[in-house]
């Protein structure tokens, strides 16, 4: 019976420590402002861009038969 107990105490530690972690992410969020959200998602949307131009505009293997 000690170990379900155990178990049992341990699950709820785990509970909880989640629930601190996404907490503490909320509260990072509900920080930022509309405006520096915006900011944020144009810069990784550029990064993303570039990422994808530069992959686009690598020569091809030769042996890759397309």
């Amino acid at each position: 019976m000690k170990l379900w107990k155990a178990l049992g105490l341990a699950g709820l530690a785990g509970v909880a420590a989640t629930g601190a972690i996404i907490a503490r992410d909320q509260r990072k969020r509900a920080q930022l402002s509309p405006d520096a959200i915006r900011a944020r998602l144009h810069e990784r949307h550029e990064e993303a861009a570039t990422r994808q131009t530069e992959v686009t505009q690598q020569p091809r293997p030769a042996g890759d038969g397309g």
